[in-house]
């Protein structure tokens, strides 16, 4: 009896012992070193430091407008999507399959894609080229086209993590009871009607975790716009990258990953307070 009571917490040790070396110590190194100066003192200094580079405000502006257009416009296309697959009822595993390959690609993939279609020598000018839409081939991807810039990385960014969103919605919505959905039609409710007072009230869960995720994802995007913009496209990921490796600055990049996190956790209270899940549906 008194090795039962024990035994749950033998079984999620390895779990614990896990997350708190890969997770928790890398955690509160990096919150250390952005207040720690090289002389071992304990300052605001590398926080100041950022703040006051000709980076700082672009890389922020640039990061939150990313995901403030980004992160809408997935879940209202993985919303869609997954209405449309779950009234399917033939095809539809393959259909879930096509809109679920960007997952299977990696962020340098992805960004690699997108170059090779759309660098100025790349399959889009060679396309508009060839029907004369254009005469030369322009270049899209540098800081003298800044809004095409990033309208592309908007474009690579919706590509390739739509199908993670479209992945939690159409398993929350197979949580449903069809027996909700058939009662506001035996009542008069329109399709419309149903979507905004029982599926979606109900896909609140769903919602909510592909929010938190997806946002998450999106404040920390690197690889894609690194291939895409480069230097002329500076996000809050790129500036802790660079000062971390171009200007040997660790303190200054732990002060760009804490800021990076205190975003998420404002960002992420703002679903939970906003969306206010039930109880009984989390």
């Amino acid at each position: 009896m008194k090795h039962d009571r024990w035994l749950p917490y033998y079984l999620i040790a390895p779990s614990l012992l896990f997350m708190g070396a890969f997770f928790l110590y890398p955690f509160l190194e990096i919150f250390a070193q952005a207040f720690t100066q090289p002389d071992g003192g304990v300052s605001l200094a590398n926080f100041t430091r950022i703040y006051q580079d000709f980076n700082f405000w672009p890389s922020l502006k640039n990061t939150l407008l990313l995901t403030g257009v980004v992160v809408p416009v997935q879940l209202v296309l993985a919303i869609g999507m997954a209405l449309m697959v779950t009234k399917m009822n033939k095809g539809r595993d393959s259909i879930l399959y096509i809109w679920t390959i960007p997952l299977g690609i990696s962020d340098l993939a992805a960004g690699i894609i997108w170059l090779a279609i759309l660098e100025q020598f790349g399959f889009l000018n060679s396309f508009l080229s060839a029907v004369s839409v254009i005469d030369a081939p322009t270049s899209w991807l540098n800081y003298q086209n800044a809004f095409a810039l990033f309208l592309a990385v908007v474009v690579a960014e919706i590509w390739r993590g739509t199908a993670i969103v479209l992945v939690i919605l159409v398993s929350g919505m197979g949580l449903i009871p069809k027996e909700y959905d058939e009662a506001g039609q035996v009542f008069g409710a329109s399709y419309w009607q149903r979507l905004w007072k029982i599926t979606l009230p109900m896909l609140r869960p769903s919602i909510q975790s592909a929010l938190i995720l997806r946002t998450l994802l999106a404040l920390e995007v690197f690889a894609v716009v690194m291939m895409l913009g480069g230097s002329d496209m500076p996000v809050l990921m790129s500036e802790t990258f660079d000062w971390q490796f171009l200007y040997q600055q660790t303190g200054a990049a732990s002060a760009y990953a804490v800021l990076i996190m205190l975003i998420s956790v404002v960002i992420t209270g703002c679903y939970l307070k906003f969306l206010n899940v039930p109880k009984e549906a989390r």
